[in-house]
């Protein structure tokens, strides 16, 4: 890239800190810098027109765990672990929440539902077994009860009768919230370069050699925050993993409001601007879905529209509007991985599909590594 001196000057030189990524958790680890350190000069290097991977792909959903995804999470790892992912899904929902504004955001605490079809018999009657045992472990966290049951009043069909309710599940404007996030670190003078795309980097003692598509610099500090993309800058046990989403064209006198999980949150609806948004089935083909390429597939499209269509609104004629997909970083173990890679070099990685709620949580613990 032919470069002038002054955007060398202005833009790739003294830089005290260099993020990968311009996600939910690269900003926040952005906007804590700048509150340790208000005199850094701070780069974010993104590789998308917008933030890439899941931040602007995402379903909005401000979630921790349906009942049945807590009682699986379980069997993998102990109590502790688990009240702890909990607790940080809950912390990082809250400063999501403190540092936008919930207007900002368009929260909205409409309650979560989880759906369990006729077929799932032996999953429903788990979670009606192990509800109150889920409720007592909870309770120290919410002081209330989080789970119960409650009659399907929106009229799916092939689902058992009664639905599983979170009193504390919300939804957010995913666009509106990346929005403010931009708007906030932005203003606080921090840099961001779309487009650009980190290759390779070198660590020497006292700083950070970064390879990109379009030219090399050096930074004092690397952080990177790239979530399901990481596998190509570092080695740590990161897996992509695809998510397919669409979203209906308006629906007049909708009533369904609320985010709604189903076969065990595989798959996830709800609510925004009057349409229904749709998104899920990576179980169907897990293979295919471990990968780093956007686009869809014509066995999980059909599978979204015969859910749409057979269950979630199946007296309604409704057109699809947009599809897309999104990158989540998932692995064996639900944790994060926030760590100090070398003596200059950090990451926040690992979000495992709940990057709404932790990744402001991430972004800060990212920063204060240094």
């Amino acid at each position: 890239m032919n470069l002038s001196y002054w955007e060398i000057k202005s833009w790739l030189s003294n830089v005290d800190f260099t993020i990968v990524g311009s996600g939910i958790v690269g900003l926040n680890c952005a906007l804590q810098l700048k509150q340790k350190f208000p005199k850094a000069n701070i780069l974010i290097l993104e590789k998308g027109v917008l933030p890439q991977g899941a931040s602007t792909k995402n379903a909005g959903f401000a979630c921790f765990g349906s009942l049945s995804e807590i009682i699986s999470d379980l069997k993998n790892h102990s109590e502790e672990e688990v009240l702890d992912l909990i607790e940080k899904r809950i912390n990082g929902l809250q400063l999501l929440r403190i540092n936008l504004g919930d207007k900002s955001i368009a929260y909205q605490n409409f309650g979560g539902y989880e759906l369990f079809l006729n077929s799932d018999e032996e999953l429903y009657e788990k979670c009606i077994s192990q509800q109150e045992d889920i409720n007592k472990l909870l309770y120290p966290i919410f002081n209330a009860k989080v789970f119960s049951w409650k009659a399907n009043t929106f009229h799916f069909k092939k689902v058992r009768s009664k639905l599983n309710f979170n009193q504390f599940e919300g939804q957010i404007d995913t666009g509106r919230m990346m929005e403010a996030l931009l708007h906030k670190v932005q203003a606080l003078g921090v840099k961001i370069l779309n487009n650009t795309c980190v290759e390779s980097f070198t660590e020497n003692q006292n700083f950070v050699k970064v390879n990109t598509n379009h030219f090399e610099f050096t930074t004092s500090k690397l952080l990177i925050a790239t979530n399901g993309f990481a596998s190509t800058l570092i080695e740590e046990e990161v897996q992509p993993a695809r998510a397919q989403v669409l979203i209906t064209k308006p629906i007049k006198n909708l009533q369904i409001k609320g985010t709604f999980h189903l076969d065990q949150g595989y798959y996830y609806f709800r609510n925004i601007d009057n349409r229904i948004l749709l998104g899920g089935g990576r179980n169907l083909d897990f293979k295919t879905e471990e990968t780093t390429d956007f686009g869809q597939t014509q066995l999980i499209q059909n599978k979204l529209e015969e859910l749409l269509q057979d269950t979630i609104l199946p007296q309604t004629d409704v057109e699809i509007d947009y599809r897309w997909s999104g990158i989540m970083g998932v692995g064996h173990q639900k944790s994060t991985i926030v760590k100090q890679m070398g003596d200059n070099v950090y990451c926040g990685v690992r979000l495992g599909g709940m990057g709404v709620a932790i990744g402001s949580l991430v972004g800060k613990e990212l920063a204060e590594l240094l």
